[in-house]
């Protein structure tokens, strides 16, 4: 899927980048800590998030993530998109909540990153 395709499912606003809209994305993940998008993040997968100040930007950097979304209409900082526009991120911004946002995306056909080291099973701390 593009990123102007992208940007269409969560009528969502370009704050910079937009020639990179061609751009294909394979994965999403979406999280507000960076600890998790750290752990969790491998190429051709996007971001979406809430955290508005430049550490988005900054991990969005070193995991070389092809597009940004801001969720929530939350505006991110000045720095952080001016960042963003330095190193050729493109940053998308919507209305729609992280839950909506994903669900729109996986609902057109969007694929989750595998979650490596996921067990799927949970502590039982009853024993």
């Amino acid at each position: 899927m593009t990123i102007c395709e992208i940007a269409g499912i969560l009528d969502a606003k370009w704050l910079c980048c937009e020639e990179e809209a061609d751009r294909t994305v394979l994965y999403a993940f979406a999280s507000d800590m960076m600890s998790d998008v750290l752990a969790h993040v491998g190429e051709d997968t996007m971001l979406l998030t809430g955290l508005i100040n430049s550490q988005s930007v900054r991990t969005a950097e070193m995991l070389d993530v092809p597009c940004l979304v801001f969720v929530r209409g939350k505006l991110p900082h000045k720095d952080a998109v001016q960042r963003a526009e330095q190193i050729g991120l493109p940053v998308l911004l919507t209305s729609c909540s992280m839950f909506e946002a994903c669900g729109r995306l996986y609902a057109a056909g969007m694929t989750a990153c595998s979650l490596s080291g996921y067990e799927g099973e949970a502590d039982d701390d009853d024993d």
